[in-house]
């Protein structure tokens, strides 16, 4: 969990300083005046990301029911933007789910306005809705988080047609001037972006993270700002941080609302109920699996009795509602006809939460002849050796971790065959998770999942 110093670190900054004064004086919805707010997510990610930060507005007072968190369907960019390719959406495709997603939003608030909020690719599809969709006439505010705003490439010959290309007719035609001195963003909509200073993997001028190390991708580590926009600069948050961090959730509520949030811990709840969904790498349903959840001991992984719930999943891929002890520790076991079965261990959840998502993970060639198969992932942010306090069943950093740079989410350990079922443990940042190992011949794989 990022520290309280990391976030006076960011607000102390001169550029974060100056930016969010700025915010604090332009026009703003009142601190009483509560819009609705659509969260779209990044490049091959689900409405899950947004957990933490919804759990944030909610502790300040923005109410439940006006957060919306949605799941894009094949949300992996495809390679040319202009050709179909399975299991991919196209910028125009991502573009018509959002409006589609926003009207319903607006159906069933009865608002006139909304707020978006994206991650990533999310940022684009915001951007193409709002300035070529009808996005403007219903949007007051857009806040960016780490939005390859000018593409995370711009190379002559370069897959220039792939909607990261800043050389891309998409991206050149977002960016074209709007206004007298250049403004790349749509008017009449309240504009904020959040970049990282040097951290992002995706607004480097190196290609190290594009697989092209040495050679320049011509974009900088501003990539991420708008001409016409509040920029503000986050310092050493990586490319999800832009959006999942305290400090992202502290400078987008100042901007939505003119003040400080009162806090960015998340309050616990006394009655948590936990949903979300059973989906694939494409976030469509797993239809026909099994979830069965276990509370556990958090200093072991071993299972505290029986199962404290279970369910089929239907067509909707809804595994809840599971009503949980909000000071629990628990195995989420996905069973699935295709990818066998994932045991998802995760830490307490304070507060209720309707997008407690469950993807499976296999076991691949990769793995050979292992055991068992453990994967320590941090779905809202990457582990940077220089920055964070981690260790993965006693091996620091992880294996997989690069000793600079935050480029990598997760870390996966291969258990000799010989070995007996153990627990394994993986830190980061004060944050605690162990579960025990299953067998990789039987299609089992061990997860444990960060939440912050």
């Amino acid at each position: 969990m990022q520290t309280r110093r990391s976030l006076l670190v960011a607000m102390a900054a001169g550029t974060t300083t100056a930016m969010l004064t700025a915010c604090a004086t332009s026009p703003t919805p009142s601190y009483t005046e509560r819009p609705p707010i659509v969260f779209m997510h990044g490049n091959g990610d689900s409405a899950a990301l947004w957990q933490t930060t919804i759990w944030r507005f909610e502790s300040n007072g923005w109410p439940r029911e006006r957060l919306f968190a949605v799941d894009q369907p094949n949300p992996v960019a495809r390679d040319d933007d202009a050709v179909a390719q399975p299991g991919r959406s196209s910028t125009g495709e991502s573009a018509v789910f959002l409006k589609a997603e926003v009207d319903k939003v607006l159906k069933a608030t009865g608002a006139s306005k909304v707020v978006l909020i994206g991650n990533s690719r999310g940022g684009n599809t915001i951007r193409n809705y709002v300035q070529n969709g009808g996005g403007a006439a219903v949007v007051s505010h857009v806040v960016l988080g780490g939005n390859p705003a000018h593409g995370i490439w711009a190379v002559k010959g370069l897959r220039e047609n792939n909607e990261f290309s800043g050389l891309s007719g998409f991206m050149q035609q977002l960016n074209a001037p709007k206004g007298p001195n250049g403004e790349e963003v749509t008017p009449g909509v309240k504009w904020l972006t959040l970049r990282s200073d040097n951290n992002d993997k995706y607004a480097q001028p190196d290609g190290v993270w594009i697989g092209a190390p040495g050679k320049p991708t011509n974009i900088g580590f501003d990539g991420p700002a708008l001409k016409g926009a509040t920029n503000i600069v986050l310092p050493r948050v990586d490319h999800r941080e832009t959006s999942f961090s305290r400090a992202a959730f502290a400078a987008t509520w100042q901007f939505l609302t003119g003040q400080a949030p009162r806090t960015t811990e998340v309050a616990p709840e006394a009655n948590v109920v936990l949903n979300g969904r059973a989906l694939g790498a494409e976030n469509l349903a797993l239809n026909g699996a099994t979830v069965t959840v276990y509370a556990v001991d958090p200093a072991t992984g071993a299972r505290l009795g029986e199962a404290v719930f279970t369910k089929s999943i239907g067509a909707d891929g809804r595994w809840g509602p599971f009503k949980a002890r909000g000071d629990a520790a628990y195995e989420f076991v996905l069973a699935t006809p295709s990818y066998g079965t994932t045991h998802i261990y995760r830490s307490p959840f304070p507060r209720s939460s309707g997008v407690v998502n469950l993807r499976p993970e296999r076991v691949t060639p990769a793995d050979g002849s292992a055991g068992a198969v453990v994967v320590f992932t941090r779905p809202r942010g990457y582990f940077d050796a220089q920055r964070d306090t981690m260790r993965f069943d006693g091996q620091s950093p992880p294996a997989g971790v690069p000793p600079k740079g935050s480029g990598v989410s997760s870390s996966r350990l291969r258990v000799a065959a010989a070995e007996p079922q153990r627990p394994v443990t993986g830190e980061f940042n004060g944050e605690r998770l162990t579960g025990l190992t299953w067998p990789a011949a039987k299609e089992h794989v061990t997860v444990l999942e960060l939440t912050y």
